[in-house]
């Protein structure tokens, strides 16, 4: 009887989970700025989702999407990718998205400001493929299909590398069953600092595999998942911090020994639920030390920063400029706002999920 009880509470519990998550519908009309007229066949997409479509002969599109926040992203051929936030409030009524004809001229403006390398990818190549896909286990199983569409810059008198692209990166993801559509602005890497930035519009799209495929990927997404950023997001969002495995704490820097432990998470000084809008503000800002119990780091990401072999924990940090808003997707913003360090940062586009993945 106590087995058939548990049985219908994990159920319910299922079930509320999953009536929470109600979807939305995000509908507009996209036009060139300069004529008014539409642009049939635009991309419209979630960014880093699988959710997507094109418009219609009028430029109208309709895109269903689960409960939570986004940033849409139109792309059109000869036209600036255009981004914007959604929500299900920001949604209620159509939107009308204005393109606008890309700048050719400033194009070549900063192509001839730098120096392009001929041998590009000998010479660059494995750095960006560490620095953008990652150098962790999954990394190793993730192919870029058409490397010829990366250029490489390199400016002696700032001493940058910049690389950008001629055509979306398509990276496939053979570790967690994905093929990732990687619109990026630009990647660049600062030689003074070792600081490495890189921006753009990646859309997901799931891979086809055999059923041991897709059992192994099953497992390695909430491997990926457990521990991660979209994880913390969500336990915070949850309030569930400590049930998760999250430990939080206000540091100075990732290595200090004795941090001040955040003992309340959800004190309303600085974590203020929007019932209305159905989001949640962290006003705690400087440097939080987010320490992850339940999984240990995995053994390259020891050896690469000569860590201990002892650690049982995955340590990341976050710096918050000054507020950012969680919605229930774990969706958060102003993303620049936050960044992220330790394990985090070291876990680059070989372990990530889109935010419409949940955990078996």
């Amino acid at each position: 009887m106590r087995k058939w009880m548990s049985l219908l509470f994990l159920i319910s519990l299922a079930l509320q989970s999953y009536a929470q998550r109600n979807d939305y519908v995000i509908t507009g009309k996209v036009l060139d700025q300069s004529t008014g007229q539409p642009l049939a066949g635009a991309s419209v997409f979630c960014q880093n989702t699988t959710l997507g479509t094109i418009t219609n002969s009028q430029g109208v599109f309709r895109l269903q999407v689960p409960s939570g926040g986004y940033d849409l992203a139109v792309s059109y051929m000869g036209f600036e990718t255009n981004s914007m936030r959604v929500s299900s409030e920001l949604a209620a009524q159509p939107i009308t998205i204005e393109m606008k004809k890309q700048d050719k001229t400033m194009q070549e403006v900063a192509v001839v400001g730098s120096t392009e390398v001929k041998d590009g990818w000998d010479k660059y190549g494995k750095f960006f493929m560490d620095n953008f896909i990652g150098t962790t286990p999954n990394a190793s199983l993730c192919e870029l299909e058409n490397r010829d569409a990366l250029r490489f810059f390199y400016s002696k008198k700032r001493n940058r590398l910049k690389i950008l692209t001629k055509e979306d990166l398509i990276i496939t993801n053979k570790a967690l069953g994905y093929k990732i559509r990687y619109q990026l602005d630009s990647f660049v890497f600062e030689y003074n600092n070792n600081i490495s930035v890189f921006t753009g519009y990646p859309l997901f799209e799931e891979l086809a595999g055999t059923d041991a495929e897709k059992s192994t990927w099953m497992v390695n997404r909430e491997k990926a998942y457990f521990g991660s950023r979209l994880h913390f997001m969500r336990s915070w969002y949850d309030s569930t911090l400590s049930e998760q495995g999250f430990v939080l704490e206000k540091i100075t820097n990732l290595q200090a020994a004795n941090g001040i432990k955040i003992d309340n998470p959800y004190d309303s000084a600085f974590y203020l639920v929007d019932s209305t809008n159905n989001d949640t503000e962290i006003t705690l800002s400087g440097r939080l030390r987010i320490t992850y119990r339940e999984e240990m780091p995995d053994p390259a990401y020891l050896a690469a920063y000569k860590l201990p072999k002892f650690m049982r924990v995955q340590i990341s940090a976050i710096d918050v400029a000054d507020f950012f808003v969680i919605e229930e997707n774990g969706y958060f913003y102003e993303q620049g706002n936050v960044v992220n360090t330790g394990y985090w940062a070291w876990e680059k586009i070989a372990e990530a999920l889109p935010y419409d993945y949940w955990p078996q």
